[in-house]
């Protein structure tokens, strides 16, 4: 087995046995169960309303396990003085980070598809029919995951836990914010400071391209596109992220 796929397995097995990933996981299904008793208080469609707070629950306990659980990653095995034994083995800095990356996104999968079934249980016994459709939003939810876990791990190679924390929640609310840079840039005059404003929106993330849940829950079709987009557009943000990863955490000094 090649190294990055030996600290995969061996992480997926640390984080699987980490108390706080089972203790958001049974939040997210109370949330998600609870959606059924805020429908019933609510006027209008009850199934849209339990979609749509299921969606939100899966979107919002994965992005709490993917910072969580990534921030810790590198700096427990720094406190543990772990990093010391596993760089004197004929393993490259990179793999190290790719191998944590791969096993936590494999938690996450796990994670996500637990939350997926809880949801999809709960549309099924107010239905009774297995709504697939589901599954499309919760995949671009994914993506959004596994680009968060680089950015997590990002931070993590420089900083504390908390600090780390701090930052990769900033980088999501940025993420889901990042449409009132374009309100900006149109009501700016054209100039240097609409310029700048440009190249930041080009820097930081858009996250938006990857949420479908209100076209899912109101039964509106995905744009064909964004089967494309989407994907090509995590996978190279995720591929800069964990590059940048990588140079910063080459050249770190332990000691």
């Amino acid at each position: 087995m090649s190294a990055i796929g030996t600290i995969a397995r061996n992480t997926f097995k640390e984080a699987v046995r980490d108390r706080v990933l089972y203790l958001l996981l049974f939040f997210a299904g109370v949330s998600i169960g609870l959606s059924r008793v805020l429908a019933l208080l609510t006027v209008g469609d009850r199934i849209k309303i339990v979609k749509d707070v299921g969606l939100a629950s899966i979107a919002f306990f994965g992005a709490l396990m993917a910072i969580l659980i990534g921030t810790g990653l590198v700096s427990k095995e720094i406190e543990k003085r772990t990093i010391f034994t596993l760089l004197a083995k004929p393993i490259r800095r990179a793999e190290f980070l790719l191998g944590k990356f791969a096993g936590l996104v494999l938690v996450l999968l796990v994670m996500t598809g637990l939350m997926s079934l809880i949801l999809l249980l709960l549309v099924f016994v107010q239905t009774l029919t297995v709504d697939v459709k589901l599954l499309a939003a919760v995949f671009f939810l994914f993506l959004e995951l596994v680009l968060l876990t680089a950015v997590a791990i990002l931070f993590s190679c420089f900083s504390t836990p908390i600090l780390s924390s701090l930052y990769a929640l900033g980088f999501y609310l940025i993420g889901h914010f990042s449409w009132s840079l374009e309100t900006l840039i149109r009501k700016m005059r054209p100039g240097a400071g609409r310029t700048a404003v440009k190249a930041l929106h080009l820097v930081l993330p858009d996250l938006e391209i990857l949420n479908y849940k209100t076209e899912v829950v109101h039964g509106l079709a995905i744009p064909a596109a964004a089967w494309l987009t989407g994907p090509a557009y995590a996978a190279v943000y995720t591929a800069f992220v964990l590059a940048l990863a990588a140079l910063v955490f080459r050249r770190r000094d332990f000691v």
